[in-house]
């Protein structure tokens, strides 16, 4: 699963609109055109190995891990309102030697901007019909150089969109 599909679906499950993709994306330090973003929005296409096409186009811009990561940052401030800091407080940039991977810290930022608690999370895994434990979820949400960090996989992060589309859209039956 690329990133560009990462944002893709949890527009869709969260039905965040394409002003709201431009103001989560400024807050998170980048300022792109609403063309721009229908652009990141838009599923690379799939080459003659079966393997996706990342190749910037006219009509196609491909989603890197700090586009990510902007979109996410800012889809917190866009959620919960900017952090103010507290006088005696220095912004802290852990020395870490390892990134989260893009599902990680995709489940991450949604958790901290949803105010989801592990509690919400095993519900909406049990939503998409995935049954996960709260060691599970807990080893993902951990920092990456951590000794009992897992790396989640996209099926995984499938399940999650799933169940948050579920959560927030409904399930089918219900529609």
């Amino acid at each position: 699963m690329t990133n560009n599909d990462l944002l893709i679906r949890l527009r869709y499950a969260l039905d965040i609109k394409n002003n709201e993709m431009v103001e989560i994306f400024r807050l998170g330090g980048m300022d792109f055109s609403k063309e721009e973003i229908f652009k990141i929005l838009t599923k690379p296409k799939v080459n003659e190995d079966g393997e996706y096409d990342l190749t910037p186009s006219d009509d196609f811009i491909p989603c890197d891990y700090d586009m990510l990561e902007a979109f996410l940052n800012g889809f917190i401030i866009f959620k919960r309102g900017k952090q103010e800091q507290k006088p005696n407080q220095e912004k802290s940039t852990p020395p870490t030697t390892k990134r989260d991977t893009p599902n990680n810290l995709f489940i991450k930022r949604v958790k901290i901007a949803l105010s989801l608690t592990t509690e919400d999370i095993l519900d909406i895994f049990r939503e998409a019909g995935l049954r996960v434990s709260k060691g599970e979820i807990g080893a993902i949400l951990r920092k990456a150089d951590h000794r009992n960090y897992k790396e989640c996989g996209d099926n995984f992060t499938r399940n999650f969109i799933r169940g948050l589309t579920y959560k927030y859209r409904g399930t089918p039956d219900q529609k």
